[in-house]
């Protein structure tokens, strides 16, 4: 855990969240303190049966998944489908879980169940005094992920504004205790100064935000609107980019941290195929677990000539 001197984004005082409205809040952040705080092996029924939970009830976000995994896995037959799409459930009803730990545990009680390969890419690239960018994606690891990789590295994160006001203090108050800076995505001065500064950034582009700023390329075969920050933040300081990406072990017993080499030639100066090659490079970490991957994300909704409803049958 940073000290309080090492922290360059302040804390939220949570006093101002007293009022009634906010109570339903404190009442699920509360919970979710409590089954932080249970044995681990009770954790990981209770985030499967979050999964199952959600499989079974959710039926919009069940829809959501169903046509991604149909998209991006076409070589599939109905019943792996099926079993993909409820693995998927179960790993992100796990992720629900994992993300109270990350809030509410020090990653150091995390230590011995947790590997890391690659570390020696990233130090290399650290050397070179230009600060890194890591990139990173939306698996159902997300929070613990990021917070474990700081056993080993200190580094900065970007993340989007959630509109409950309480659990936005509450996330970003727990993350500053782990991430020196603390990044808002649209604060783009904030991020180039973390890298002019030659600290390493965290970043996530494999969502979609619309299409400004985006270019058109493929993800899984499928064309998806992909942000072209990455491209931009490395040409602005000439820093290395490298990959990172965290799985929880498939006998549930830990985590596995991974950072790949610097990608050379990156970026080359034609923001499509620099989007091209980093969801490419997204892509061959994702195959390697795909349930653990955030598919209940409408990542195909801005389309060339189509709204989203038409493609999520919304």
């Amino acid at each position: 855990m940073l000290k309080a001197d090492q922290r360059r984004t302040a804390l939220t005082p949570l006093r101002q969240f007293a009022g009634p409205r906010y109570w339903p809040t404190w009442l699920g952040l509360g919970i979710l303190w409590l089954i932080a705080h249970l044995p681990y092996s009770l954790q990981i029924r209770l985030g499967s049966a979050i999964g199952f939970l959600a499989y079974r009830f959710g039926k919009r976000r069940r829809a959501i998944c169903e046509e991604n995994i149909s998209l991006c896995f076409p070589e599939l037959d109905q019943r792996q489908r099926v079993q993909l799409i409820k693995d998927t459930f179960r790993a992100n009803g796990i992720g629900v879980i994992e993300a109270a730990l990350a809030w509410s545990r020090a990653p150091e009680d995390y230590r011995d169940c947790t590997t890391i390969e690659g570390l020696e890419h990233l130090e290399a690239a650290m050397a070179q005094g230009k600060g890194v960018l890591l990139i990173g994606g939306h698996y159902s690891t997300l929070e613990l992920g990021g917070t474990l990789l700081t056993l080993f590295h200190p580094m900065n994160v970007t993340y989007r504004q959630h509109k409950n006001p309480l659990f936005e203090a509450v996330m970003t108050n727990s993350r500053a205790k782990h991430f020196s800076r603390v990044i808002e995505r649209e604060d783009v001065r904030q991020a180039m100064r973390s890298l002019k500064d030659g600290e390493t950034l965290w970043f996530a582009p494999d969502q979609d935000y619309g299409a400004h700023h985006s270019v058109f390329v493929p993800f899984f075969g499928v064309e998806a609107a992909t942000i072209t920050a990455t491209s931009r933040f490395a040409r602005m300081n000439n820093s290395p980019v490298l990959m990172f990406s965290h799985i929880r072990k498939t006998d549930d017993s830990g985590y596995e941290l991974s950072i790949g080499p610097v990608l050379e030639g990156f970026p080359s100066g034609d923001d499509e195929a620099d989007a091209t090659r980093i969801n490419q490079e997204l892509e061959a970490r994702i195959r390697r677990h795909p349930e653990q991957y955030l598919w209940l994300h409408r990542r195909f909704k801005t389309q060339r000539g189509k709204p989203s409803a038409q493609l999520y049958g919304e």
